[in-house]
């Protein structure tokens, strides 16, 4: 095919356009992409690779009907044979990044928060449960399922927002601010980054900017409470600032404990707290956690308040088309499934929750039992393929430019900065 030169703008739409044309996506013109993302609209071939004992990775297209399709990738766990941990980090890090040595498969994790706004972030931008390496980042504040390592192996439950702590050794219950009981009198209620509301403004260049009003983006005023900002620092959480009758910023810290009066006494800066437990769970018997998405028979039944607001543009509604990325375990078995699409395109959209509702029962699984982790642009696979790392899902991916002058750049490979994972990992070779 033969590309103009006077739409290549310069050496690195070239390379792109060259990785792309390689894959059989035939481009002509990098910027172009942001208006027309049609070039990623082919069917894939259908194919199966052995990644390691026990991980396997397939490819397949799957037609929607009324010209419409998917590819759907596929990883399979054998987890007698593999392992699988949540993995997450405030700073962030590619995909692809994470595939080398022992770990031979990544997938996109849980929700994070996403704006354009680069001055405004949260310290902890994983949406309710973080826990890393047995240490809790952060807490959940509306009852949601979650991806628990326990033992070395990985399981999925229904996670009350609730549990217990202790600030400067003396214990507390708390439960979340969205949890669906209200606090009981002296338990702490959890503030974080998900009682955030994103807000979507129009752009003339990228169609539409994502951000949230620091002014508003605070705790709920109320004379008689307490708010402290709980930070983590060197694996330790503390109480780094004090605020009497609310209004503490919800993006400083990892989260944010309220208390009323008669305020305790030990609720002082630099108080040390110590998460003891996650709903029944002992948090000592927690390796690694995660918050998951809705349940794809939640979602398509529109059961997702708990989501919604801290998402933005919910990608439940039930005509929305969106990439999506699902788990699912079943005894020994561990399915991850990113279901691809390209929203600037007219067939290769992606899924709807009810299609994805559809696909699972066809497939064999129970609908009730299979979670959505982040979808959309940030649903991806990477893998290693023999000393070649590679990557699928989202590869029409474009960086959007800061400044007005400035070009969009192709990243299809790497894809959006992620705050959390999965790692897929052999135990003969981890070991």
């Amino acid at each position: 095919m033969t590309i103009s030169s006077a739409s290549i703008t310069d050496h690195r739409d070239r390379a792109a356009l060259a990785e792309l044309h390689a894959r059989g996506i035939h481009a002509s013109d990098i910027q172009a992409l942001a208006r027309d993302q049609s070039p990623f609209a082919r069917p894939t071939q259908p194919w199966i690779r052995h990644l390691a004992p026990g991980i396997h990775l397939t490819a397949r297209p799957i037609d929607l009907g009324d010209g419409c399709f998917t590819n759907a990738y596929t990883v399979e766990v054998d987890l007698d044979r593999a392992q699988c941990r949540p993995v997450s980090s405030p700073s962030g890090f590619h995909l692809r990044d994470l595939v080398g040595g022992s770990t031979v498969a990544a997938v996109s994790g849980a929700f994070s928060f996403i704006s354009d706004d680069p001055n405004y972030q949260p310290d902890e931008p994983c949406l309710d449960l973080a826990v890393r390496d047995g240490h809790t980042a952060s807490l959940p504040t509306a009852d949601k399922p979650a991806l628990l390592l326990q033992h070395g192996r990985p399981t999925v439950r229904a996670l009350a927002a609730t549990g217990t702590l202790t600030v400067a050794g003396r214990p507390h219950t708390w439960s979340g601010s969205k949890h669906h009981h209200a606090a009981l009198p002296g338990e702490l209620t959890v503030f974080g980054a998900a009682n955030c509301r994103i807000r979507y403004r129009n752009d003339p260049r990228t169609g539409f900017q994502r951000d949230v009003d620091p002014a508003t983006n605070t705790t709920p005023s109320q004379p008689d409470a307490l708010d402290c900002t709980i930070t983590g620092t060197d694996r330790e959480l503390r109480i780094t600032a004090l605020h009497a009758g609310g209004g503490a910023d919800l993006f400083t810290g990892a989260f944010v404990l309220r208390t009323h009066r008669p305020w305790p006494a030990h609720f002082t800066l630099g108080a040390p707290v110590h998460v003891t437990s996650l709903d029944t769970f002992n948090t000592a018997d927690i390796e690694g956690a995660l918050s998951l998405g809705p349940a794809v028979a939640d979602a398509a039944a529109g059961r997702t308040s708990a989501w919604n607001e801290n998402l933005g543009v919910c990608p439940f509604r039930p005509d929305a088309r969106y990439a999506r990325t699902l788990l699912t375990i079943d005894g020994r078995r561990l399915t991850l499934l990113v279901l691809d699409g390209a929203p600037l395109t007219r067939t290769f959209q992606g899924v709807t929750a009810q299609e994805t509702a559809d696909l699972c029962t066809k497939a064999g699984f129970d609908p009730d039992q299979v979670f959505h982790l982040d979808g959309g642009q940030t649903s991806k696979i990477a893998y290693t393929s023999g000393h070649h790392v590679d990557a699928l899902g989202s590869l029409h991916y474009l960086r959007w430019p800061r400044l007005p002058h400035q070009p969009f750049r192709w990243c299809g490979l790497d894809g959006r900065r992620l705050r959390s994972a999965l790692e897929i990992t052999t135990i003969e070779e981890a070991r």
